[in-house]
C-alpha cells in the first residue's frame, strides 16, 4: 500500500514551538520525581502507575497476605483507583458513596452520600487537592462536582454552591438538560481542577468543552471549545456552525488528563464526536475531536495537538489518560508523552512541542457507501511500535477458534466481513479489531517514568459493526415504543431481550426485578455503560416506562406521540454485536487478552505474554487463551508489575523485565479497577476494588488491601 508522509504532525507543533520560546519559566530538562505516595489519580499527575517503594520484592511477592478488606453498602462493578493520603485511603462505591478508610486497617472513618440519592454509574476516584491545613476531596454525583473536607466528609460550604458546582456552568444553556457527568477523576493543577465529562454519544449530545474550576470557590476559570468557535482555530474542520448545532455534540475528555507540573502543561486526550457511526452532520476533519491536546494549564491555550482519527466514524476516542515519561533518542534525554488507544496503536511526543518521536505516515484508506457520508480519505498509523493488538487485517478464515463448536458457521460469517483497515460503517457487516472497547481500555498504562518503558493490557475481542436504514415513522408508534425505538433499542434491541454478551441486558419483564423509581433513575442519570437521558420530557418518560413495564398493552395506557422527535440520522447503528462462537466464547482464535512490555526508546517490544484465562474452557483443561480485562497495572521500580483486570477473577503479579508469573490470588469478586500502592507507618500495602458485575461476572463489594506479614 502506498504510504504518504504525514504533514498534520509538522504543522501542529509549529504553534507549539512558538508558545514554548516565549515561555521564560518553561524548564527544559525531564525532572526526576519521588514515586512513593498514591494521592493522586493512577499514582501521579502523570498517570505512570508507578512506584518505588521496594518491601515487595520477586523473592517475597509470594508471600503477600491479605491484611484487610472493607465491605462496602453497595454491591456491582467498583472501577476506582484508590487515593491514599498520609494514613486515610479514600474510595468510591458502586452507587459512588466515598469512603475514607483507615488505610492500614480498612475501618471506616467517614462516608459521604449515606442519605442522598443512590447512583448507579460508575466512578474511577476522586481527585486530592492540599494547601496548608486546607485539605479537599474532590468528586462528581451527576453533574455535580463537590468538595469535601478530606477529614470529615462533609461538604465545604464556601465552594460553590454550599459545597458544588454544576459542572455544565460553563457550557451553553442549550446543554442544561442534557447528560452531563464524569466518572474520572479531575486533573489538579495549582489550585484548578480540570474536570473530564462524560456526554452522550448520540445526535444531540452536549459539546465536550474543557473546563478548568478555581478549587477554592467552584469558579470557573477557563474553557477550551473542543469543538471550536467562529475564530477559533479549527473552525474550519466541521461543517459552518457545528460547536451550536443540535445534531453534534461531544468530542470530550472522558478517560481523563495527564498534568506535567513543571512546564505546567495539561495533556487531554479528547473523545470522538456526536453522533457515533455516522457523520453526514459534522462532514470534516473535525478538530479537537480524537486529539491529543496539549494546553496551558494555567490559561487553557492550545500549545499542540494530534489528531489521530480524521472524522471518526468508529468510536475510535482514546481510552485511558496519556503517560508522561522520560525517552532517549541518541544520548539525549526528551521529556515525551505517550498515548496508547483502542486500535492497538502508540503515539510518541516531544512534551514541549508535539514532535512525533517515531513516524507517522498517513494511510489511505476505505470510502464510505453511506448517502450523505464522507469518511476521511486517509488516517494516520505510527510506523513504530508495531500494534499490540491483531487487527481486522490480521485475521481469516485460519483464524476461527480452535475451541469452537461451530466453526464452519464462524467461517461463513468470516467471509462476508469486511476486514480492510479503517472500513468505514456501512450497510454490510464489518469485523472490528480491536472492537468497540479497544485493545488498550479505561484502566490505563503504566509506565517506568525514567526508563522509557510502558506495560500496557490489551483485549483482542472480535464484534461486528454494521448499519442499517433508520427508517421507522415514530409518528406512527406509540409514544412509548417511540421513546423506545430512539433512544433504547439499538443497544436493547426491537424485542427488548438485548445483547447479554456485550453487556445490554435484556427489559424482558423489567417489571419483575426492578421499582418503577428505580428505572426513573436510570433513565434520568444513565448506569454502567448507559448514559443517562435528563433531556426526556416528562410524558415522553413516563410513556417509556408504561411500554417498559408492558402496561400499555394490559391496560390500554397508550399515548399517541403527537410530538416531534429530535434529530435522527438517516441511518442507526444496529447494535454492539460481538463475533463469538456458540458457547458465547469469542470466534476467533486466541489469544484474548494479552500484556504487554514496550520499549519507547527503541519502539521494540520487550515482552508479550497472555493475561488470564478463560474459565469456561479452564474447566476444561485448556489454558493460555487469555481473557478480557478492563483495569490497569501497577509496576515498581525493583522489578514487579501487579494487575487484576481479568475476567477470570484474579490478581496477579509479573516480573517487569521478562513477563514470567510470580504470584496470583483468587479475589472474592474480581477487579476490573486499577491498584494503588502506597506505605503507612512504614508498611506496605497495595488496595484494589472488588466489584464484579461486568463482563457476567458474580457481583461484589469489596475494597482489599494485601501486604507482607
Amino acid at each position: 500500500m502506498y504510504l504518504k508522509k504525514l504533514v498534520i504532525p509538522v504543522l501542529c507543533t509549529v504553534l507549539g514551538t512558538v508558545l514554548f520560546s516565549c515561555r521564560s519559566d518553561t524548564k527544559q530538562e525531564p525532572v526526576n520525581k519521588a514515586y512513593t505516595t498514591w494521592s493522586s489519580y493512577l499514582g501521579d499527575s502523570g498517570r505512570s502507575h508507578y512506584s518505588t517503594l521496594s518491601d515487595f520484592t520477586k523473592e517475597n511477592v509470594q508471600d503477600l497476605k491479605v491484611a484487610w478488606t472493607y465491605e462496602a453498602k453497595d454491591w456491582g462493578q467498583m472501577q476506582m483507583n484508590p487515593l491514599v493520603v498520609d494514613s486515610i485511603l479514600y474510595g468510591v462505591t458502586a452507587a459512588l458513596r466515598v469512603v475514607a478508610l483507615h488505610a492500614e486497617t480498612g475501618k471506616e472513618i467517614w462516608q459521604f452520600g449515606d442519605s442522598i440519592q443512590v447512583w448507579h454509574s460508575t466512578s474511577r476516584g476522586l481527585s486530592y487537592w492540599e494547601q496548608g491545613d486546607d485539605k479537599r476531596i474532590l468528586c462528581t454525583r451527576g453533574p455535580h462536582l463537590y468538595a469535601l473536607d478530606a477529614l470529615t466528609g462533609k461538604p465545604i460550604p464556601t465552594f460553590g454552591d454550599k459545597g458544588k458546582v454544576d459542572l455544565r456552568s460553563g457550557m451553553p444553556e442549550s446543554a442544561r438538560e442534557k447528560f452531563v457527568i464524569s466518572n474520572t477523576p479531575g486533573s489538579i493543577f495549582k489550585n484548578l481542577i480540570v474536570m473530564p465529562l462524560r456526554l452522550s454519544e448520540g445526535a444531540g449530545a452536549a459539546p465536550g468543552n474543557l473546563m478548568a474550576f478555581n478549587v477554592l470557590t467552584g469558579a470557573l476559570e477557563w474553557v477550551f471549545h473542543t469543538i471550536p468557535h467562529p475564530g477559533e482555530e479549527g473552525y474550519d474542520t466541521w461543517e459552518e456552525n457545528a460547536y451550536r448545532s443540535d445534531e453534534v455534540g461531544a468530542a470530550n475528555n472522558w478517560a481523563g488528563m495527564a498534568v506535567d507540573e513543571e512546564l505546567e502543561i495539561i495533556y487531554a486526550p479528547i473523545g470522538s464526536a456526536a453522533p457515533d457511526f455516522y457523520g453526514g452532520a459534522r462532514k470534516g476533519s473535525n478538530l479537537y475531536s480524537d486529539c491529543l491536546l496539549a494546553l496551558d494549564a494555567n490559561t487553557g491555550q492550545r500549545l499542540w495537538h494530534f489528531q489521530f482519527t480524521h472524522h471518526d466514524l468508529w468510536d475510535r476516542d482514546p481510552p485511558a489518560p496519556p503517560n508522561l515519561l522520560t525517552v532517549e533518542r541518541e544520548g539525549r534525554k526528551i521529556a515525551a508523552v505517550a498515548q496508547v488507544t483502542k486500535q492497538g496503536y502508540v503515539y510518541v511526543f516531544d512534551r514541549k512541542t508535539g514532535e512525533p518521536l517515531f513516524d507517522i505516515e498517513e494511510v489511505p484508506v476505505p470510502p464510505s457507501t453511506l448517502n450523505g457520508e464522507e469518511a476521511w480519505p486517509t488516517q494516520p498509523i505510527p510506523v513504530k511500535p508495531k500494534p499490540f493488538a491483531r487487527q481486522s487485517t490480521d485475521i481469516t478464515e485460519n483464524n476461527v477458534s480452535p475451541y469452537a463448536e461451530n466453526p464452519d458457521s464462524l467461517r461463513a460469517i468470516l467471509r462476508k466481513l469486511d476486514k480492510r483497515i479503517y472500513a468505514p460503517p456501512s450497510l454490510e457487516p464489518t469485523l472490528l479489531l480491536p472492537g468497540y472497547d479497544g485493545a488498550a481500555e479505561w484502566g490505563g498504562t503504566a509506565a517506568d517514568p525514567e526508563e522509557g518503558i510502558i506495560y500496557v493490557n490489551s483485549n483482542e475481542m472480535p464484534w461486528i459493526m454494521q448499519m442499517g436504514l433508520n427508517d421507522t415513522k415514530l409518528e406512527t408508534l406509540p409514544l412509548g415504543e417511540a421513546t423506545y425505538t430512539q433512544y433504547c433499542s439499538s443497544c436493547h434491541q426491537a424485542d427488548r431481550k438485548g445483547l447479554a454478551a456485550s453487556g445490554f441486558p435484556t427489559l424482558v419483564d423489567i417489571e419483575l426485578r426492578k421499582s418503577r423509581e428505580e428505572i426513573s433513575s436510570i433513565i434520568a442519570n444513565g448506569k454502567g455503560m448507559m448514559t443517562g437521558f435528563p433531556q426526556l420530557k416528562p410524558r415522553e418518560k413516563d410513556a417509556l416506562i408504561r411500554f417498559l413495564f408492558n402496561q400499555e398493552i394490559k391496560h390500554n395506557l397508550v399515548e399517541k406521540t403527537n410530538a416531534e422527535k429530535g434529530y435522527r440520522t438517516p441511518y442507526k447503528h444496529m447494535g454492539y454485536n460481538k463475533f463469538l462462537d456458540k458457547n458465547g466464547l469469542p470466534a476467533i482464535a486466541p489469544p484474548w487478552g494479552t500484556m504487554h512490555a514496550i520499549n519507547l526508546n527503541t519502539g521494540e517490544y520487550i515482552w508479550s505474554i497472555t493475561l488470564g484465562e478463560s474459565p469456561e474452557l479452564l474447566e476444561q483443561g485448556i489454558t493460555g487463551t487469555g481473557t478480557e480485562n478492563y483495569g490497569g497495572p501497577v509496576v515498581t521500580e525493583n522489578g514487579l508489575l501487579f494487575i487484576a483486570a481479568t475476567r477470570d477473577g484474579y490478581f496477579r503479579v509479573f516480573d517487569k523485565h521478562t513477563g514470567a508469573t510470580l504470584w496470583e490470588y483468587r479475589l472474592p469478586a474480581p477487579a476490573f479497577a486499577t491498584p494503588a500502592m502506597y506505605e503507612v507507618n512504614g508498611k506496605q500495602f497495595i488496595a484494589l476494588a472488588c466489584g464484579g458485575e461486568k463482563l457476567g461476572t458474580k457481583k461484589g463489594n469489596t475494597i482489599i488491601a494485601f501486604a507482607l506479614e
